[in-house]
């Protein structure tokens, strides 16, 4: 079977995605990047925002009409957008051959084979996940599932369940498989960082997993992403600052700085105590680099509310910062406060200001950059030239930083240092001094010598265990 995969939305659905690959890979199924080729194409669905959702259901269209004018056979729609809204979409869309939501993901095999779309197990895979990129010295670590915040505009609960830490050994393995597949950057990533070891009821906390991945692997670059606030304790924060391969970057979203806004949103602090978290971080951790997410249009949010968000967003000068407009999801606390919805027109003008004010603080701080010497990662070769991201800038949501003439053969995932010599509102340019740690790699962009560390463990994390169950 040629397999063509489509991933939406977050890096947990990423995450989720190499699973599937690993997993029909095991029977025989051969992965194609070309959709127009494929024979079955999954589509990992995102749920999370009305944008999403349409992004999601776009895309379910888009291979449709390959299997109306090509060659695939079936179509399968999987994850969160299945989950929440299965009974509107089945009956809507029929030319979708098989529904899959994150409770039932271990029936995506079976059904295939049952089909006859799929040969049967062939033999446990040996990675765990295999990327659904070309690029695989970027990846990502999911370490839990499910959440147990009431945030109230926020249904990802209602489709993953409660939190569930997944083991620290079993972890520890999959980095060291990734590592194996040439992963020089590996994000850490979960609904929140801060709650990883509830519930394993032995001590172990993030603090914990972080020291087994530095002594048990030689992955260059560790990025946590997506931690609240409240988790960011002392001995957390102490790590963070004494280790250079742990990256001096915190994604930790605030979604709002008016109380009466995070009172409704049922989030867990106030404006004054994020203000404080956040200058500690900053006394703290040296050189360090602050993403956060707000949403603007809450309902009930009024003007002096707006107005007291922006005012704390140029006090505080996030490095940086997404924004996205409230939109109701389906069994949510907030999707029960029409009466305080707040007008779509009124929300999109707030959250262009947003982005404006965002800019110009961005633009401010690139300006620093400028003669500074940082360590950055080479991604890729575009135009004849080598573009990739200092620390500072996250895979795929941050700017990037054109490192060059690419007169330099240098593979992806090749870590230099360079001198910042002109920037933009996100972007960087820069010049490479050195090579500080060369990544070789085959043709195919494989490693192309064994990564150091020991022989690897078995894998202990299948399928079914990454997904809400």
């Amino acid at each position: 079977m040629r397999l063509g995969l489509v991933s939406l939305g977050c890096d947990k659905n990423t995450v989720d995605s190499e699973r599937i690959l690993a997993a029909l890979s095991a029977c025989g199924a051969s992965h194609v990047h070309d959709l127009s080729e494929a024979d079955v194409i999954v589509v990992n669905t995102c749920g999370f925002i009305d944008a999403a959702k349409e992004e999601s259901i776009e895309a379910l269209l888009d291979v449709s009409r390959l299997k109306r004018d090509g060659t695939c056979r079936a179509v399968v729609a999987l994850g969160c957008l299945v989950e929440q809204y299965r009974d509107e979409l089945e009956p809507a869309l029929p030319e979708i051959d098989l529904f899959v939501g994150l409770r039932d993901v271990e029936r995506l095999v079976p059904e295939l084979q049952d089909r006859g779309l799929l040969g049967p197990r062939l033999e446990d895979h040996p990675g765990v996940r295999l990327p659904i990129a070309d690029r695989r010295h970027v990846r990502y670590l999911k370490v839990s599932e499910g959440c147990d915040h009431g945030c109230a505009f926020c249904a990802i609960p209602l489709w993953r369940g409660k939190h569930r830490s997944f083991g620290v050994d079993a972890l520890v393995a999959e980095a060291r498989r990734l590592e194996a597949q040439g992963a020089v950057e590996l994000n850490l990533v979960a609904q929140d960082l801060a709650f990883f070891g509830r519930g394993l009821q032995d001590g172990t906390d993030l603090s914990t997993l972080l020291r087994r991945l530095l002594d048990e692997t030689s992955i260059p670059w560790f990025r946590l992403l997506y931690i609240y606030s409240a988790g960011l304790r002392e001995p957390l924060v102490e790590l963070i600052a004494a280790e250079e391969r742990i990256l001096p970057y915190i994604d930790m979203p605030i979604q709002h700085a008016s109380d009466p806004v995070l009172e409704r949103m049922r989030r867990p602090e106030r404006r004054d105590r994020l203000a404080e978290r956040i200058s500690g971080l900053r006394a703290a951790i040296p050189d360090l680099t602050l993403r956060t997410t707000v949403m603007v249009g809450f309902p009930g949010e009024t003007e002096d509310d707006f107005r007291s968000l922006l005012d704390f967003i140029e006090e505080t000068e996030f490095d940086r910062l997404g924004a996205f407009a409230f939109s109701p999801q389906k069994g949510t606390r907030a999707a029960d406060m029409a009466e305080l919805f707040v007008p779509e027109d009124v929300a999109a003008s707030r959250l262009e200001e947003v982005g404006e004010v965002q800019r110009a603080i961005s633009a401010g701080l690139m300006q620093r950059e400028i003669g500074r010497l940082r360590e950055a990662i080479v991604d890729r070769q575009q135009d004849g030239r080598l573009v990739g991201r200092t620390r500072a800038q996250a895979d795929d949501v941050d700017g990037t930083t054109d490192l060059g003439p690419s007169r330099l053969a240098l593979s992806p995932g090749t870590l230099v240092e360079a001198e910042i010599m002109a920037a933009s509102d996100f972007d960087l340019e820069a010049t490479i001094g050195r090579v500080v740690r060369e990544n070789v790699t085959d043709a195919a962009g494989w490693p192309a010598t064994e990564p150091v560390g020991r022989p690897l463990p078995v894998a202990s994390i299948g399928l079914d265990s990454g997904w809400g169950r």
